[in-house]
Parts: structure tokens; C-alpha cells; sequence
């Protein structure tokens, strides 16, 4: 239904489902208004894009009811929000697709069967962080990376560098895999390796919002630091080593995916948190005026502030470039990295 269809009907219930399409939300005839937010979707952006992230951050003071997938964002919403009402329905798995194995067969006598997956377009997904942990290990492994585009990417240490896939090829992906490596920055509901457990594999995940829905440190994942590509890898090459923990750890994640909702159990469950939003009285939205115009008010206050730091980046950029250009210390800086730092002891002093 195009926008202008829609403009001509009136609806019980209309839901907003990313922060751009709020912009159309309230040009809707609807009794009641929701937002289903699946992250804080400012998080998306880097520190640059402040226009993103301040239009994302202002959504959360609309005149709406809330329906969120994570516990995390649930409590979130609830802090930020106390006058709001805030439900939580759990992110279904499609378990005709990614069905349940029945049994883990061990991985004894084979590398470890290590899977990368995601877009090196999306910055917060930390594919390419994944990818260096996966190369400084020291155990046999066979490594298969899956991404929609590898434009940009060197996937030169793969065994295999496949995609796009479908989630049926994706499901047959994860059969064959001993450990998802997951260093994403940031998640919403993080279903990614839920759909491996489901299939039999086991995870190494940063703690990334999302991960504690279903994750257990030593039960079925392992949990590792940030920016820590070396403690990544010691861990893979742990579960390279010791295929006991592997097998528990797996075991682990197929147990925790058998108790998981299906979609047919989350969509029940979706439906009884609208049937609820119904039978709520729209809240008025000029009660919700101020505080929007409070957070617009910080976050130009950021802009600008933020205007003014790059500008000053910029310019001491500019000067380094003047100084470093001069004869004496562009020939000084070439020899120092000719003889590998010597001249200066070895350290970096750059």
C-alpha cells in the first residue's frame, strides 16, 4: 500500500518501525500510535553524523506506545520514557528455516570450523575486527566469511568467501560450523548467533547490547573483550584445542535455542501487546512538546559544539601537512621508517 492509499483509510493501530518513518506516522487517521523500536537507533550512526543521530534520538519523544524485541532496550525506553507504555515481545526465530538440530556431532579429528558473517558497509558490525582475530590464530582452523558484498574487503585468509545468501544457504552455513565470531559494536535483539545455536553452533561475542538475552560465559559462548584481536583469537584457538569445551558450549547453544519462541509464538504474543495499546486512550501529544524541544535545543548545542572541533581538527590538519611537507623533515621521516624506528629507539614518535 503506497502512502497515499493509506492516507485514505483509517486504522486502529499505526506503527512506526525506524525513525524515518515517523515522519509519515502521524499523517495516518489512526486511533493510537506505536513505535516498534529494535535499538536505539541513533547508535547506528558515528560521532559525524550528528543530524542522524539527533533526529534518531528525538523519535523517543513522541506521543507513542513502545513494542521492543530486547530486554535492554525495554529497560532503556522505560528510563527515558517513565510516562510512557513500554512492552516487550521477544524476537521469534523462523524455526522452519533454522530448525533446531537434533543432536550435536562432535568435531574431533577436523579444524575448527570458524564462520564470519556480515556487511563491511555497516561499520557496528565488526566484521573486519572478526576477520583479523580469525587470522592471528595459531590452531588449525577453516575459516568462511559470508557477506552480502566483499567490495573493499580482502578475504584472503578464508577457505571460503561466499554471498550473498539466502537464510535457507545461511542455515546450511551454520550446520557446518563449530563457532560464530561476533564482534559487533552494536545489536538490538543480536540474531545472529541465535540462529547458529540453533543449528549447532556455538558463539565468541563482545558483550554488545543484546547478548545477555541468551548468552552464558562457559555455558553455551564465550564471552571476549573489546578491540582485544589477540584474547579473540586465544579464545578460538581454546576451542581449536579443547573439543570437550567445544562440545559443551555447543550443547549449550542448542539447548538455549529449544527453548526459544518461534514466530508463531512472538506473533501471538505481538498481537496481545496491540490488542493492549488498543484499549489505551491516545496520550495528548502537547504534553509531549517540551521535552522535544528540549533534546533539539542539546542536540544543536552538540552540532555546533561539534562544527567547532572539526573545523579545529581540520586546521591543525592543514598546518601539520605545511609542516611536514618541508624538505629536512619529509627526507627525516622517510629515513626513520626506512631503518624501522632506529633512529628514535625504536618508538613510535610520529
Amino acid at each position: 500500500m503506497t502512502l497515499s492509499e493509506a492516507l485514505e483509510e483509517e486504522f486502529d493501530i499505526a506503527i512506526s518501525t525506524w525513525w524515518e518513518t515517523t515522519y509519515s506516522l502521524f499523517l495516518l487517521r489512526a486511533k493510537r500510535y506505536a513505535s516498534f523500536v529494535q535499538s536505539l537507533e541513533d547508535r547506528f550512526y558515528e560521532p559525524h553524523e550528528s543530524i542522524e543521530r539527533l533526529s534518531a534520538r528525538l523519535t523517543l519523544d513522541l506521543p507513542v506506545a513502545f513494542i521492543t524485541e530486547a530486554s535492554w532496550i525495554a529497560e532503556t525506553l522505560g528510563e527515558l520514557r517513565p510516562d510512557a507504555s513500554v512492552r516487550l515481545v521477544r524476537n521469534g526465530i523462523d524455526k522452519q528455516i533454522f530448525a533446531p538440530v537434533e543432536t550435536i556431532e562432535p568435531n574431533i579429528d577436523e579444524p575448527l570450523r570458524v564462520l564470519i558473517e556480515g556487511s563491511p558497509e555497516s561499520w557496528y558490525k565488526g566484521l573486519r575486527p572478526a576477520i583479523k582475530a580469525a587470522d592471528k590464530m595459531k590452531e588449525p582452523h577453516r575459516l568462511t566469511i559470508v557477506c552480502p558484498t566483499f567490495e573493499g574487503l580482502e578475504p584472503k585468509y578464508a577457505s571460503r568467501a561466499i554471498g550473498p545468501l539466502s537464510q535457507p544457504e545461511l542455515a546450511t552455513i551454520y550446520s557446518d560450523t563449530d563457532v560464530l565470531v561476533k564482534l559487533s559494536r552494536v545489536e538490538g535483539m543480536y540474531g545472529p548467533p541465535l540462529e547458529g545455536f540453533h543449528r549447532g553452533a556455538t558463539c565468541v561475542t563482545t558483550e554488545v547490547t543484546g547478548h545477555d538475552e541468551y548468552i552464558e560465559h562457559g555455558v553455551n559462548a564465550l564471552i571476549c573483550d573489546w578491540d582485544d584481536e589477540r584474547g579473540t583469537a586465544a579464545q578460538l584457538d581454546l576451542l581449536a584445542r579443547d573439543r570437550e569445551l567445544l562440545t559443551k558450549l555447543r550443547r549449550g547453544a542448542l539447548a538455549t535455542a529449544q527453548d526459544w519462541p518461534d514466530w508463531h509464538e512472538s506473533s501471538s504474543k505481538f498481537a496481545a501487546a496491540l490488542h493492549q495499546i488498543a484499549d489505551q486512550p491516545q496520550p495528548d501529544r502537547l504534553n509531549y512538546l517540551p521535552g522535544m524541544m528540549m533534546q533539539l535545543r542539546v542536540g544543536l548545542e552538540k552540532e555546533r559544539g561539534s562544527r567547532g572541533y572539526y573545523r579545529s581538527l581540520a586546521a591543525d590538519a592543514g598546518r601539520w601537512r605545511q609542516i611536514n611537507g618541508l624538505p629536512g623533515l619529509a627526507q627525516l621521516f622517510a629515513a626513520r621508517r626506512a631503518i624501522k624506528g632506529s633512529l628514535f629507539g625504536g618508538k613510535d614518535t610520529d
